[in-house]
């Protein structure tokens, strides 16, 4: 009898040990793994973006060994997955948790369904994963379901309605929604537009360090929609907004930055800026870089350089860059002419919208360059570039205009002899 208690407490001891050591393995994952909007995790959840993906990944494996079938775990180790990159693997642990009712899980595997991340692209069934998650008041959930009813994806579009969930987010303290109502303020969709509570949005997001915060509230202080212009304050929140990785801050702060707008004047910096946001293909970054090497600012003049990001930014749809680099190969920029290339890269810009390019392509029907000639085209061409505001078009469409309207000399005009034409 005494044996067999002996044997009974040893076994009892020896389950409680195991339990203890699910249970550590459990809260380790957690403590790698876990978002600060799931419940009970807001002192120790974070966001992924400060999460070391492979000890998350080790520690979760690990503790799904232990516990097979709990959906947390499986959620954690998706959600570490994700971050790591490899979203095929993520969704493997995502759908059965999501089946489960994990919102972490219908969450990031919503997301994933929307864009086609790692499992085919369904926005339909994202957007209704998304939906549970956001009834149980899971702020990144109504954030994303805030997108999806901005831009229509997986639902009708339907500006108040994002505002909506957007505010919900919001106000649980989700920064990235904070953004996402200032710019329904700002743009006046689904809200009333008002700029004054669009900044007070885009402040607190930015105060809890969010880029796209930073880079928007700059942008109305460098504009000064909320009175003068503050290109003291726009410069600070670009700078804290292109440390974070934003482009679009990049960008603006390199134009502040080269003409001493609000910082000290530094050509050498704003290249660098322009570079970084032109490197993660930035259009309007590679355009202004360009422009840096096509004039010598802050580089040494280099036309092949130019030719490269221009070349580069209008690949990517910016007609101002395809009219400039029209212009190089017409002008014979650092190599010989070629009109062949001028001809297409102008084209190109008038086809986007580029009153530049416009004007530009008129040049080259009027002079014949890389083309007929064909004078009743050029004018059409000016006409179109003055229509668009453009100064110079409208001054060639005025001078081209009186040139085929003037009368013709008759001293300059050659008739032959009868005798002649009959021969």
């Amino acid at each position: 009898m005494q044996l067999q208690w002996a044997m009974l407490a040893a076994g009892v001891i020896v389950l409680s040990s195991c339990a203890a050591r699910a249970s550590e393995a459990f809260d380790a994952c957690a403590a790698a793994s876990a978002s600060q909007y799931e419940a009970g995790y807001d002192k120790t959840g974070f966001d992924s973006s400060k999460m070391d993906t492979a000890r998350a990944i080790e520690l979760c494996t690990t503790a799904l060994a232990a516990e097979p079938d709990s959906a947390p775990l499986k959620a954690w180790l998706g959600r570490a997955y994700a971050t790591a990159g490899d979203a095929t693997t993520a969704a493997t642990y995502l759908e059965p948790a999501s089946l489960a009712g994990n919102v972490l899980a219908q969450t990031l595997l919503g997301d994933m369904l929307i864009v086609g991340d790692g499992v085919p692209q369904d926005m339909v069934r994202g957007a209704e994963l998304l939906r549970l998650a956001a009834d149980a008041g899971f702020a990144p959930a109504e954030d994303s379901l805030g997108l999806s009813y901005d831009f229509a994806e997986g639902v009708d579009q339907d500006h108040v309605e994002a505002a909506r969930l957007y505010r919900r987010a919001a106000e649980k303290g989700l920064p990235r929604a904070m953004t996402n109502l200032a710019a329904m303020y700002a743009s006046g969709m689904g809200l009333d537009r008002d700029l004054v509570a669009a900044a007070a949005w885009y402040q607190r997001g930015s105060d809890l360090g969010d880029a796209g915060a930073q880079f928007n509230l700059g942008k109305l202080f460098e504009e000064g929609a909320l009175g003068e212009p503050d290109f003291g304050r726009a410069a600070k929140l670009y700078r804290a907004a292109a440390e974070q990785g934003d482009v679009l801050a990049a960008n603006a702060l390199g134009l502040l930055t080269q003409y001493g707008s609000g910082t000290n004047r530094d050509e050498a910096e704003a290249v660098v800026l322009f570079r970084q946001a032109a490197d993660a293909g930035l259009a309007e970054a590679q355009f202004n870089l360009a422009l840096m090497y096509e004039n010598g600012i802050g580089v040494p003049q280099d036309y092949a350089l130019a030719r490269q990001h221009y070349r580069q930014a209008s690949e990517s749809g910016n007609a101002d860059a395809a009219a400039n680099l029209g212009l190089l190969y017409l002008n014979g920029s650092g190599s010989a002419p070629d009109f062949a290339k001028a001809l297409q890269f102008t084209q190109r810009a008038a086809d986007g919208g580029s009153a530049v390019g416009i004007n530009n392509l008129g040049h080259l029907y009027e002079y014949g360059l890389g083309v007929a000639p064909d004078a009743e085209q050029a004018l059409a061409l000016y006409s179109q570039a003055a229509e668009l505001g453009y100064a110079p078009g409208a001054d060639n469409h005025a001078r081209l205009e009186a040139t085929l309207s003037a009368p013709r000399d008759p001293a300059l005009i050659k008739v032959y002899p009868k005798s002649k034409i009959a021969n």
